[in-house]
């Protein structure tokens, strides 16, 4: 294996007593719009039409206030190991969790947006070191992504997913994996994609919980329940993506709000949780508040509404329909997932497929809504990847 580089910082998160200080009072003194005027006094997806309804997010914002311990959420990152490094210019923040085991293979987690690390760090020790023997393990990197958390906000036009693709190449280089296995979903499932199809004498497979399949497929010969996935698919994007429009059109408008209010932060966040995860109600049915809030506040104090907004204007719509992955890959369809490809047509651009999985419950965030089967799946998956190269 070859030597890490130098060009490698430990690095701690510490927010200042004077930033939460703050952060506490602007919660304080938040002005709020009145009910929202589909109220509905039954627990039901409806109930949120319009967006969040005032009465969770009062509770909410009480929580983040008065109860929210964000020190905690620190500590566990710094007890992962935090680090940084400078790739074409930027820095780039990242956890990394080497494993005990001498036959342990590197693997790179990639997150999404409304997401950030905050999605993993519950399941990095035991994708490290897991309690069964006959598991894989891994020596685990968690990256940051470009303008999201500790990473650097990038100066000028130009992050978008494959030069994203191509630093997660140098930094896992630089800490001494040639080789590695690739995992992600959302922007990380784009960009694990790229990571397979354009660097295959580095990437010995991939997982996602994203497959975008070649445009302009036909839906002959797909199944009713697959044809239903395309169809969810078309609608999500006709009636419920304003957000992403928003984002890949004008993030620096919206981005004012995201920076200076964090309401209006936690709203434009918890909406997406609410709306993705495989819930009736909340997504708090699901995922704790504390867990949403240690990414939500994540956001707050590193000032990056403004700057994770911006991947979707430098790459929505942009994976290069001409781009096959031809390394083994994993893919996993969750059912309350905003899209959701059908396997007929994944195969038009994963053409080694060594495992399919379509569980029956889970939604667009699984290590954080159904946790126990994610990890399961995802060793079972990589453990395919891996097979297939015997």
């Amino acid at each position: 294996m070859p030597r890490p580089t130098s060009d490698v910082r430990a690095f701690e998160a510490h927010a200042t007593d004077a930033e939460l200080e703050d952060l506490r009072a602007r919660l304080a003194a938040a002005r709020l719009p009145e009910a929202e005027t589909v109220h509905r006094a039954a627990p039901g997806p409806r109930r949120w039409e319009q967006g969040v309804p005032l009465a969770d997010l009062v509770d909410v914002v009480d929580h983040w206030r008065t109860g929210y311990d964000w020190r905690s959420f620190e500590e566990r990152l710094n007890g992962i190991g935090q680090f940084r490094t400078t790739i074409d210019g930027l820095g780039v923040h990242f956890l990394h969790r080497r494993s005990a085991r001498a036959d342990a293979t590197p693997l790179i987690l990639t997150h999404g947006w409304p997401g950030s690390i905050a999605e993993f760090i519950d399941i990095v020790d035991e994708l490290a070191d897991p309690e069964a023997a006959d598991a894989p393990a891994f020596h685990v990197v968690v990256p940051s992504l470009p303008g999201f958390g500790y990473s650097d906000k990038p100066a000028a036009t130009g992050w978008g997913t494959e030069k994203i693709a191509a630093a997660w190449v140098e930094l896992m280089g630089r800490l001494g994996y040639r080789r590695f296995l690739a995992h992600g979903g959302d922007w990380g499932g784009n960009i694990t994609t790229v990571l397979g199809g354009r660097f295959p004498a580095h990437v010995l497979g991939i997982h996602t919980t994203f497959a975008e399949a070649p445009p302009g497929l036909p839906t002959d010969g797909l199944t009713a329940a697959e044809r239903g996935w395309t169809e969810e698919t078309r609608h999500f994007w006709r009636h419920r993506a304003a957000y992403a429009k928003q984002q890949a059109t004008r993030p620096q408008t919206i981005g004012y709000s995201l920076v200076d209010s964090p309401v209006g932060l936690l709203a434009w966040i918890l909406d997406k949780f609410a709306e993705w995860s495989d819930t009736e109600d909340s997504p708090f049915e699901t995922i704790s508040r504390d867990r949403i809030l240690d990414d939500v506040t994540l956001y707050w104090l590193t000032r990056t509404g403004a700057s994770a907004a911006r991947i979707y204007y430098e790459s929505h719509n942009s994976l290069d329909p001409e781009l096959r992955v031809d390394v083994p890959s994993a893919i996993t369809m969750y059912p309350r997932d905003i899209e959701k490809c059908p396997r007929p047509w994944a195969q038009e651009r994963y053409r080694r497929i060594v495992r399919w999985r379509s569980p029956e419950s889970g939604g667009h965030f699984p290590s954080l809504e159904v946790p126990g089967y994610f990890v399961k799946d995802l060793q079972d998956g990589l453990a395919a990847v891996l097979a297939a190269h015997r």
